[in-house]
């Protein structure tokens, strides 16, 4: 079959150092944001802050912002936002914990009966000729990886959140200096979280393989198969983070836009607003937290389906460590490739003006990808023999290295082509959105159709990728290339999520400058950078649910052929039933996310109110609001409002599995990975559009915007009530839903040797 260039204990080495590499290069960037003073002592003038002439220390004097009162006020809000973000994390954290542990049981108790509880080894699975570890064995260590990945997905969520609360008042303190400055400390901000997760999620990994390589030897297949519950883990901590933090935020949200905005005229993030706070805590606990959970899910599952795949291809086999490896090489290589590529954004090139900051986020995207084809490349050539063989449902299918580079190099560019289609319909600088604003000259109903409308056309390119994706990796490497196209989107994680987190820590930012009271020309400068945070969160929730579909359909790759199905035949009625189900999943989740978000905001609306009406002195601002009890009232709904749609979830494939069998939770994975991934493009972008058509009537740039204006007109009425109806579908509904369709898929995988075996009790009688 041919050897490899790269030598196994050259893999050894440079996966670990890789992962290592990108943890301190956070690290240096944490430092350099810290640098940024929360104290007001004055900087004496020196030679070194010159710039064009000038010190940073005189362009301060000249703004009249070397004000104590404003750096106390900004240090004071920002701490509230920060002890807000960490109760509501820890009182969530309390409750998955014991969710944690009662599934973790679950995992035991299930495999482990699949033997009954036996200790002797077994045949394997794909080969009965050779000797296996125990089903005890998968059963334990398939729990410890299963709590090891909700660990890390736990940690990366945190810190994320921790390093945004961090981060915001010291962008709203830079923006003083200039836009370019507020940009570098947001934009480090967001490359210190990305930079964690995505070392921390391969570290994790790799250390994990090889601790589990000390008992299982040679046996790859079931090591691999246990190490799937490391991507069970990790996304199902991901699913009460982004449901519990999207149910926050929007609640919050929508509370402090209908009675702020619309009933009392007052602007975003006015201090004298009760939900202000709560508002602010959202963005980092939704946005943040939420979000890294959600893509550290991904990318632990996608390296799981292609490692299990491969445990049985003659990388397996054989034994051949680094090809095995693979996976884990083209992590390794997007850390270093997003390193270099962050430099360009933080230390290359200077953004001067606001035109500049949404071009340095897309040259990041392109830059990334580029370099990362590159990248593939090598690891394709060093890693793997010039020709392989990868299970193809029983068979073994010969595969060449450059196909095997076309699969993730095709995933790459998908990921490249769903985030600019999904910018072109989410930003406020081309058409689309600028039509959704031109509706609402007629009021809110024209507004939400047009909006509605604009969602739904924006799956139409999307899912061509993801088809084309699909068929070009499968065709080259059967499931084995759906799982590294999967992965080969998820390649640069670290500016993904860079992108991504800097959207909150600016959003966080601007509302840290109103509640301040900054000058006008603050405000316009975090708007600006805030704006462009938008479409960038819009982009990087498109790569999440590309990501999601393919992950799911190399976990349900998986899942078929360990569950010993040859074939999934939709004109079975057990088949078609469940695929009718699944595709109805979606729908049911939706809609209680949905309801959820409603009816938090509802209690908000009416605290707000209350405030308003019963706390003399607020709207002239001699009386301080209570922003404690409007931060209560979201982390109490969110807690509570999070566990239906997470037990239908999690519980769905056990029942499923356990009472209809392997042949009708295949149907049923197959319908909601194809309904799910379509409202979730559609909920997205819809939510993204309305958000942005109305920051478009505020920011007034062009004539046609300025005729809709300004703030508190009829159409900028319109325009903040379709946004107070897409901030559910964009925050809440749209980005959950990738995380069910990949969260059943995995949790089938990680079950399937129990359903294999006890599944179909109903059936049995019948």
């Amino acid at each position: 079959m041919g050897s490899v260039l790269l030598p196994d204990l050259a893999t050894e080495i440079v996966i670990p150092v890789c992962a290592v590499v990108g943890i301190v290069f956070s690290l240096v960037q944490w430092v350099l944001v810290s640098r940024v003073k929360m104290s007001s002592d004055r900087i004496p003038p020196s030679p070194t802050n010159k710039k064009n002439g000038y010190n940073d220390y005189l362009i301060e004097e000249e703004e009249g912002i070397n004000d104590h009162n404003v750096v106390a006020k900004c240090a004071e809000i920002q701490n509230a936002i920060s002890e807000g973000s960490t109760s509501f994390l820890f009182t969530m954290y309390q409750y998955v914990g014991v969710f944690m542990v009662a599934f973790a049981i679950l995992i035991f108790l299930f495999l482990g009966s699949v033997e009954s509880f036996s200790t002797k080894s077994q045949p394997c699975t794909y080969n009965p000729l050779k000797m296996c570890k125990p089903a005890l064995a998968t059963a334990i260590f398939s729990t410890i990886s299963f709590l090891l990945g909700a660990v890390t997905s736990v940690v990366s969520g945190f810190l994320g959140m921790k390093i945004a609360t961090y981060a915001n008042a010291r962008t709203t303190l830079e923006a003083r200096k200039g836009v370019g400055k507020a940009f570098i400390t947001a934009f480090r901000s967001g490359a210190v979280m990305g930079f964690l997760l995505a070392a921390n999620g391969l570290l994790v990994l790799y250390i994990t393989i090889n601790l589990f390589k000390l008992y299982y030897g040679d046996d790859w297949e079931g090591l691999f198969e246990a190490i799937t519950g490391y991507g069970l883990g990790g996304s199902s901590m991901a699913l009460f983070g982004r449901v519990g933090g999207g149910i926050y935020t929007k609640a919050a949200d929508v509370g402090a836009d209908l009675v702020g905005k619309v009933e009392r005229n007052i602007p975003e993030d006015d201090p004298r607003n009760p939900a202000v706070i709560a508002d602010n805590v959202g963005d980092n606990v939704g946005d943040i937290a939420g979000m890294g959970s959600d893509l550290f899910g991904s990318y632990a599952e996608s390296s799981c389906a292609a490692l299990v795949v491969s445990s049985i291809s003659s990388f397996g086999i054989n034994h051949e460590f680094t090809a095995m490896c693979y996976p884990l090489l083209i992590s390794s290589v997007g850390i270093i490739v997003c390193l270099i590529t962050t430099l360009f954004a933080t230390d290359f090139f200077e953004i001067k003006a606001v035109k500049e900051i949404e071009p340095a986020l897309k040259k990041q995207l392109i830059i990334s990808t580029i370099l990362m084809t590159g990248g593939i490349a090598i690891v394709s050539w060093i890693a793997l023999p010039s020709s392989f063989t990868i299970f193809n449902f029983g068979a073994q299918k010969v595969v060449k290295n450059w196909q095997l580079f076309l699969c993730v190099g095709v995933g790459l560019w998908a990921g490249l082509i769903i985030g600019f289609v999904t910018e072109y319909y989410t930003s406020n600088a081309y058409s689309p959105v600028q039509d959704v604003a031109d509706s609402c000259r007629t009021g809110a109903a024209t507004n939400v159709i047009f909006g509605l409308a604009l969602g739904y056309k924006s799956v139409i390119i999307p899912i061509f990728a993801i088809a084309i994706s699909i068929f070009v990796s499968f065709s080259f490497a059967a499931m084995y290339g759906i799982a590294v196209a999967a992965l080969g989107m998820l390649s640069t994680i670290a500016t993904g999520l860079a992108i991504d987190a800097y959207g909150p820590i600016s959003d966080n930012a601007g509302g840290i400058a109103e509640m301040a009271g900054m000058s006008h020309r603050i405000r316009e400068r975090t708007d600006a950078l805030d704006a462009a945070g938008n479409t960038t969160a819009a982009i990087g929730k498109g790569f999440a649910i590309g990501s999601a579909a393919l992950v799911s359909l190399a976990l349900f790759g998986a899942f078929v052929s360990r569950a010993g199905i040859s074939t999934v035949d939709v004109l079975t009625p057990k088949v078609f039933i469940g695929l009718l189900v699944g595709a109805m999943l979606p729908y049911w989740f939706s809609a209680m996310t949905m309801k959820s978000v409603g009816s938090a905001a509802l209690k908000m609306v009416e605290e707000v109110r209350r405030q308003f009406n019963t706390i003399p002195g607020i709207m002239e601002g001699t009386a301080k609001p209570d922003y404690a009890t409007c931060v209560k009232i979201s982390t109490d709904a969110s807690i509570k409002e999070m566990i239906p749609p997470g037990a239908l979830v999690m519980l769905t494939p056990l029942i499923v599995g356990t009472l209809f069998g392997v042949e009708t939770l295949s149907g049923v994975l197959a319908g909601s990975l194809v309904s799910g991934v379509q409202i979730a493009i559609s909920a997205s972008n819809t939510g993204g559009a309305w958000d942005n058509a109305k920051k478009y009537i505020e920011a007034g740039a062009s004539e046609h915007a300025r005729t809709l204006g300004p703030k508190g007109s009829e159409p900028h009425k319109a325009a903040v009530i379709g946004d107070t109806i897409g901030d559910p579908l964009k925050d809440t509904s749209g980005p959950s839903l990738n995380i069910l369709i990949k969260l059943m898929a995995v949790e089938s995988l990680v079950f399937a040797p129990f359903f294999a075996t006890h599944g179909g009790l109903l059936f049995k009688f019948f």
